[in-house]
């Protein structure tokens, strides 16, 4: 059965309270979508607080980005629709700032195609592969394309400079994929300096079969 707006409203606040209440987000960092019925998309509005969101400020837009209700937009809204586009089964998508994925993306790195290497197999389980993506201005529309270029299959992304871009199946999926990604690049800088055992290609490749 097809959630309404309403209830995809009730949805947003929750999955903003559970990023605020982890630590996941702070101030007003960050950013949240869901996808709608009718072809519209719930979004969260300029200069909100993922903890304290306000039910009919929420902005709900559609396909073009015109706002249909609520309050202006988070000026990200185009890198979420690009997202959807080209991703059928994600209908939820969590944008953080979060502190170890976003230090992680302000290191330089040599495969931006396969940014994470894994030391469990969760990362390979619950996101595949991570896509770095070049450091663009926030709001840009280069953020879009960059992640539209991608295509279907990508569930995290890391934005340069900036924090990650997660998608799940639902607001629940996203949310745990989002703690996944915080916690794996959490892991490599708990690691610094040790003797790591990643997973081995021959190990990943069965994770992915």
């Amino acid at each position: 059965m097809t959630a309404t707006l309403d209830e995809l409203k009730d949805e947003l606040i929750r999955m903003g309270k559970v990023l605020f209440e982890k630590g996941l987000s702070n101030g007003s960092a960050g950013n949240l979508s869901l996808r709608g019925p009718d072809g519209k998309y719930l979004m969260t509005y300029t200069g909100c607080s993922l903890g304290a969101l306000e039910k009919d400020k929420l902005s709900v837009i559609d396909g073009e980005g015109n706002l249909l209700e609520g309050a202006k937009p988070t000026k990200e809204y185009p890198f979420h629709l690009a997202y959807y586009r080209v991703n059928p089964s994600v209908n939820a998508i969590v944008h953080t700032h979060s502190i170890y994925a976003t230090a992680y993306a302000c290191l330089e790195h040599a495969n931006p195609g396969d940014v994470l290497k894994p030391m469990t197999p969760y990362l390979v389980m619950k996101l595949d592969r991570v896509i770095l993506t070049p450091y663009r201005k926030p709001g840009s529309i280069e953020i879009a394309e960059d992640i539209a270029s991608h295509g279907d299959g990508h569930k995290a992304y890391l934005l340069a400079n900036h924090g990650m871009v997660v998608g799940g199946k639902n607001g629940t999926d996203a949310l745990n994929n989002a703690q996944e990604l915080e916690d794996d690049c959490h892991l490599y800088f708990l690691t610094q300096g040790c003797r790591v055992r990643y997973l081995t290609d021959a190990e990943v490749s069965a994770l992915r079969k």
